[in-house]
């Protein structure tokens, strides 16, 4: 018996729309399985962004995200699968590029560590206010 779907937010940052990865990451994922049950570019106001990134308020790196983030055009999109948000973030990798094994996202594609190509979300929780802060709370 398999596990049920499961849902979990992707977003490509503004490094990977500027270099046009979105295609091939996207690629990455529906190959592995998932399916992509919504899709949204837009570039995020300061606003959004700080309330996509609240769980970080405070620490030192919260500025750099924000105005990272709102550098340009993103990509999100909830992806449906098996063990979705475990599963994307063992393909994503780890959040410094550089060390972020070959095979995975951040390893393929990544430069550094704020501009490391993609945010996944780490836990149901973390997707249940992520997807709300990126796509609106009035849609489920």
């Amino acid at each position: 018996m398999s596990a049920p779907a499961e849902d979990t937010l992707i977003v490509v940052k503004p490094d990977g729309v500027r270099r046009g990865l979105v295609g091939q990451i996207l690629g990455r994922f529906e190959a592995k399985g998932f399916v992509v049950k919504r899709l949204q570019m837009l570039t995020m106001s300061k606003a959004k962004a700080e309330e996509f990134y609240n769980v970080h308020k405070g620490k030192p790196f919260f500025g750099e995200l924000v105005t990272f983030i709102t550098s340009g055009p993103v990509v999100g999109a909830v992806l449906s699968g098996r063990d979705a948000v475990a599963t994307v973030r063992r393909m994503v990798g780890a959040t410094r590029s550089w060390e972020a094994a070959a095979g995975t996202i951040r390893g393929d594609y990544g430069l550094g560590y704020t501009d490391n190509i993609i945010h996944a979300s780490d836990s149901v929780e973390s997707f249940t206010h992520e997807q709300a802060a990126f796509f609106g709370k009035t849609r489920g």
